[in-house]
């Protein structure tokens, strides 16, 4: 590892972390919190609710402005991966570690957990990746070096569920895994593994996530992401919770390692704040012991990017008002099924500007003692408690998951009669649960149940010891199977990307290395139906490959619709003939500052010339679009339609040290006549020497405009930092500083 430390200038290469994979060992176990760092002080601004400072981050956009810091909100924040291809997941981690995520989710392909073993080789996933050894290695190897890059550590998760359950748990704990999702009510109901089986298999996987420090995440999400009414199961959701939470505190599991996912059942335009918040009291109430893991509701969610982050924002506010140990990101565009990497960053920057935003609140409001919020909190409570009583009655959990008590969309205890019911006496893996011989013998550690080692010789305390150590003290005995298939693996799929991955070429992506996946966002003047089939026809005509349309939104029936498309673009961008203009030079604020304060400028600006256009030279100079006022420049505008005479005798008049003339008619390069009459004008009245020139408009070319006479030009894209930068250097110059 010594050798791989990230440039942050530089690409990840996956096929460095390839290599020699075998031989890779985790450097540590557990999961691993956030440090708090009450009263941090980052730029102009001090923090109540937050974490460490990373080493290396992307800050949110308007960090420019507060000297590029980006503070971490205390809770760990999570996003979630699965494009399929566990080597460009690699490289999104990069990215959302970099953005400040600290909880990496990896979600398997939908069939995983109907396999009975763990899989082996690394087939390309359908909605979510093969979790097999060697993608779970290559994957914590690299957010090795990742989390040492951004200076935290960074907590790899996945699914320990499914028949082949206590095997995933087994290899997680090998090779470093820090969360998991376990909940053996999941398997049952979602599943239809059978119920001794899922709870006898789940004792063993808890007590290996036990032996392992692995934060446990349950399942009881799932019911109001399934009933038909989510808001409805809210009763159910707490009791689900209460009985895998203590059923794994029984087995064995810390409460600190074991977490709620937690989600609220709402979603808009019902009034969810007025739902969501009694019930994240009642939860909390109930299993204030337990870690929460706030998950974003997605029920509901349609393909509105706008939509499902305002749902977020929202939720995380319910987040700061009760507790979050951990912030999951479900991405803002769930509703779509499109994995792109660009969204699993805006989700977590959503996370982190939002808890930001709501750093130190509690210290200025408390949720009221009195009234609905605590009348409704109670009723969730009372109906809980009911719902699990009646599951004592009828005959226990088993029995309850027979008579359809899941997942049934009525308020307990109304009841619907739309539940999940299981039988206990089927289900896959039924009849597949023996009890042990007498001379039953497991010498290994972290077993759940009587090991029976002493009748040979061993130590019930450390069963291992018998054989030398079990795979958890003794690496050599893991088996590390590679790929099986040698065509469709990992190393071929490299190949096909090669001169992307060595920059040879530059394609755009979404997903995966030289997808070519590009989205373009159009208003198109008509009905949804018909908007949808203009949309691929103008993508056909761009010469998109597959367009396909992935969001439509009425802006008014009959007058408009927003769509969204995809397509792949077939061709490469070759980068060494790409010409590179050199990055904008701009001095910060301070100097800019000094600068004028010091040496006081004033400056004389206008439309020159018959042109009536004003707005780009309003924000060059005002103040509230950044222009040069904001630094302390004494800004005279003389308006539109400016002869360039008066430009110049104003000028002369106020004992102006700059002109700046807007142009944007270009007919004839009347612009730049402008340009050379402005400086002929001042050099006739005795005052160039004295007088900056500059000239910009959207046709004005820099080095054009420079041949005039004059001393800069300013083109498209221009701003007033810009031209204060221009203003500041030549004054110095001038004065014979530079």
């Amino acid at each position: 590892m010594a050798d791989m430390i990230l440039k942050p200038n530089e690409k990840l290469d996956v096929r460095n972390i390839l290599k020699d994979l075998d031989k890779y060992e985790p450097r540590r176990k557990g999961w691993t919190w956030r440090k708090p760092a009450p009263g941090l002080k980052m730029g102009p601004f001090e923090y109540h609710d937050c974490s460490e400072p990373l080493k290396n981050g992307v800050g949110l956009p308007p960090a420019k402005y507060f000297e590029d810091i980006d503070p971490q909100p205390l809770p760990v924040i999570t996003t979630e991966i699965a494009s399929g291809r566990f080597e460009d997941d690699i490289r999104r981690m990069r990215m959302a570690a970099w953005h400040g995520a600290d909880h990496i989710m990896v979600i398997r392909h939908m069939g995983q957990s109907h396999i009975d073993g763990l899989m082996e080789g690394t087939p390309q996933g359908i909605g979510g990746i093969p979790v097999t050894r060697k993608q779970v290695r290559a994957q914590r190897k690299a957010l090795d070096i990742i989390e040492d890059e951004v200076g935290r550590p960074i907590n790899y998760h996945s699914y320990v569920s499914g028949v082949a359950g206590p095997d995933v748990a087994v290899m997680f704990a090998e090779e470093g895994i820090n969360g998991a999702h376990q909940d053996p009510q999941y398997n049952v109901l979602y599943r239809d593994i059978n119920c001794v089986r899922s709870f006898v298999d789940a004792c063993e996987s808890k007590k290996v996530l036990a032996w392992a420090g692995i934060l446990q995440i349950d399942g009881a999400h799932n019911a109001n992401a399934t009933a038909r009414e989510a808001w409805k199961v809210m009763p159910e959701l707490i009791v689900q919770h209460a009985i895998n939470s203590l059923f794994s505190e029984k087995v064995g599991i810390k409460p600190e390692n074991i977490a709620l996912s937690t989600v609220p059942p709402t979603a808009t335009p019902a009034p969810c704040m007025y739902y969501d918040l009694p019930y994240a009291v009642a939860l909390r109430d109930f299993c204030g012991r337990y870690k929460m893991r706030a998950q974003q509701n997605t029920k509901y969610i349609c393909s509105s990017a706008r939509e499902a982050t305002v749902t977020h924002v929202m939720n995380m506010v319910i987040s700061k008002l009760t507790s979050a140990d951990i912030q999951s990101t479900i991405t803002p565009d769930e509703g779509r099924n499109v994995p792109w990497h660009i969204y699993n960053m805006e989700a977590v920057d959503n996370a982190k500007q939002a808890l930001l935003a709501m750093d130190g609140l509690m210290e200025m409001v408390e949720l009221k003692k009195d009234g609905p919020l605590r009348e409704m909190a109670r009723e969730l409570k009372e109906r809980a408690v009911l719902f699990m009583e009646e599951i004592i009655e009828v005959g226990g959990y088993f029995q309850a998951v027979k008579e359809g008590f899941f997942v049934d969309s009525a308020k307990y205890p109304e009841r619907n009669g739309d539940g999940i019911a299981r039988n206990p006496e089927g289900g896959v893996g039924y009849g597949y649960i023996f009890e042990r011989e007498e001379d039953y013998m497991a010498p290994v550690t972290a077993h759940y149940g009587y090991n029976n080692v002493e009748q040979y010789g061993g130590d019930p305390e450390n069963p291992s010891a018998l054989i030398g150590g079990c795979t958890f003290e003794d690496r050599s005995k893991i088996v590390f199977i590679d790929e099986l298939d040698e065509e469709d693996c990992v190393d071929r799929r490299l190949e096909k990307v090669e001169k992307y991955l060595d920059g040879e070429a530059i394609k755009p992506e979404m997903e995966w290395c030289g997808d070519g996946v590009v989205m373009m966002t159009m208003m198109i003047p008509a009905n949804t139906r018909t908007a949808e089939a203009a949309a691929l026809e103008i993508g056909k005509k761009l010469g998109l490959v597959e367009p396909v349309v992935i969001s439509k939104e009425v802006m008014q029936e009959a007058e408009g619709t927003r769509i969204e498309m995809k397509g792949k673009v077939d061709f490469d961008v070759d980068p060494t003939t790409l010409e590179i203009p050199p990055e904008p030079h701009h001095l910060d604020d301070a100097t800019l500052y000094d600068e004028f304060e010091n040496h006081p400028m004033v400056v004389v600006c206008g439309t020159v010339g018959e042109d009536e256009h004003s707005v780009g030279l309003r924000e060059i100079i005002n103040i509230k679009h950044g222009g040069i006022e904001k630094w302390g420049v004494k800004v005279n505008y003389l308006g539109t339609s400016v002869p360039v005479e008066k430009l110049v005798d104003a000028a002369i008049e106020l004992n102006a040290n700059a002109i700046l003339a807007s142009t944007i008619i270009s007919h004839d390069n009347i612009h730049y006549k402008n340009m050379k009459r402005i400086n002929d004008l001042a050099i006739e009245k005795g005052i160039r020497d004295k007088v900056i020139i500059a000239a910009g408009g959207t046709q004005v070319i820099p080095d054009d405009a420079v041949k005039t006479g004059i001393d800069a030009g300013f083109g498209r894209d221009s701003h007033g930092i810009d031209v204060a930068t221009f203003l500041a250097e030549e004054a110095k110059r001038r004065r014979g500083e530079l």
